[in-house]
């Protein structure tokens, strides 16, 4: 995983970029040591987005769905 990030990283524009693309890279990986399907994590971050905000170690990918549990509820 980390060969092939550090391949795909050659095409980065800008720093900002190569940062962002980094975090994604990041979470995807946890989400898959974790048995998690990152699509469907990340799309539970932007439906919930006012809640991550407020609570975000809630929303990390091994205990997220404790807090998507009283979010879908209320």
């Amino acid at each position: 995983m980390a060969i092939l990030h550090r391949k795909n990283s050659m095409s980065y524009k800008t720093l900002n970029g190569a940062r962002v693309g980094g975090i994604y890279m990041s979470l995807i990986h946890t989400c898959e040591l974790n048995q998690i399907n990152p699509f469907e994590y990340l799309v539970a971050l932007q439906e919930h987005s006012q809640q991550v905000g407020k609570a975000p170690s809630s929303w990390l990918p091994w205990n997220h769905t404790e807090a998507l549990a009283p979010a879908d509820t209320g």
